[in-house]
């Protein structure tokens, strides 16, 4: 109440609540959680009544099938703790073979001072209804966590997003939540950064996805929008008085280290990341023999926005990973 200052708790099947628009007793906003996609409502706040004034979509899923996600934390570099969402492998038609550990994919957030979100992705049931374990990682520079936590990605952007995500897969195969051996790391843009740095410059991932990922980290000093302009400077250092950090963290300049199975996914229309960088990566794996896939969209830009290639991204993934893990999968219905 902002007239008496006191807090009321409001009981609401949401944990994610955003664009809150108020007037008088009445509140309306967007709302989701890890079972519901986003949904505008209308709060009264005497009668503490909610109705549903829109739904995203009209998708009914049997909740049996949904993975519900739990908050971890987790030790990291420096006796530091970082946080992320881990979702277990979900589905009530199959059980796991006696003393399997299961595959896990390692989610990260674009930004990179954003945050991961536990409302419902269909995307991340995706994996989970077919034997994957998901942690969604919230690392060092995540919005969410106070103001010394998202800080802590000031002047490291390739450092601490790498060694945050890389101990959160470390962190669940010590908890036996997770297969030593088939650990794989995704993420787009800022996020395909990060994992790129990860496979390239560690060896605790077993293979990774690119989505449009920048492997030069000077692209995006040089080619972001107005709004982010600078944005860089206070993440990594000023540019370009400091370009010998930027190419020491990129990992285009270090392919020679790489030694991961990796599948990248590419919009060749896309201006922030040209494909080259993808292709230089490409060819490196190539000539080392690696396991390596270059999926192509001539119709895309710098983020997919079609559903038939975003579908096709998702299905070979999987596929990807079933080959360098050794399963076969299911023939879709």
């Amino acid at each position: 109440n902002t007239i008496s200052g006191h807090f009321t708790k409001l009981y609401l099947p949401y944990t994610d609540i955003t664009s809150i628009c108020a007037s008088g007793n009445l509140v309306v906003c967007c709302a989701a959680s890890a079972t519901k996609t986003n949904e505008i409502i209308a709060l009264d706040l005497l009668t503490e009544s909610c109705e549903v004034l829109k739904r995203s979509n009209q998708l009914e899923i049997d909740p049996s099938y949904l993975s519900v996600p739990k908050s971890i934390e987790f030790p990291t570099t420096d006796g530091q703790t970082a946080y992320a969402f881990y979702y277990p492998p979900t589905n009530p038609d199959y059980q796991p073979l006696l003393g399997e550990k299961p595959p896990l994919l390692v989610k990260i957030h674009g930004g990179p001072t954003a945050a991961a979100s536990k409302q419902l992705s269909l995307k991340t049931q995706y994996w989970t209804s077919r034997g994957f374990a998901v942690v969604d990682v919230n690392y060092g520079g995540s919005t969410g966590y106070g103001k010394a936590y998202q800080h802590r990605l000031d002047g490291k952007c390739g450092i601490v997003d790498v060694d945050d995500c890389t101990n959160a897969a470390r962190y669940l195969v010590r908890q036996g939540l997770a297969d030593a051996h088939r650990l794989a790391i995704s993420g787009g843009s800022a996020g395909g950064y990060t994992a790129l740095a990860a496979l390239t410059f560690g060896n605790t991932f077993k293979a990774g996805a690119s989505y449009y990922g920048i492997s030069d980290l000077a692209a995006l000093a040089t080619d972001t929008h107005k709004f982010e302009s600078r944005y860089y400077d206070r993440l990594v250092a000023p540019y370009p008085a400091n370009a010998n950090i930027y190419q020491a963290r990129s990992p285009l300049y270090f392919t020679h280290q790489l030694s991961c199975p990796i599948i990248f996914f590419q919009g060749l229309e896309d201006r922030i990341v040209p494909p080259n960088q993808a292709e230089m990566m490409v060819a490196a794996l190539k000539e080392k023999g690696i396991p390596v896939e270059y999926v192509t969209f001539s119709d895309e830009q710098h983020g997919f926005r079609q559903a038939a290639n975003i579908k096709r991204a998702l299905t070979d993934e999987f596929s990807f990973y079933a080959r360098i893990f050794g399963f076969k999968p299911a023939p879709l219905a």
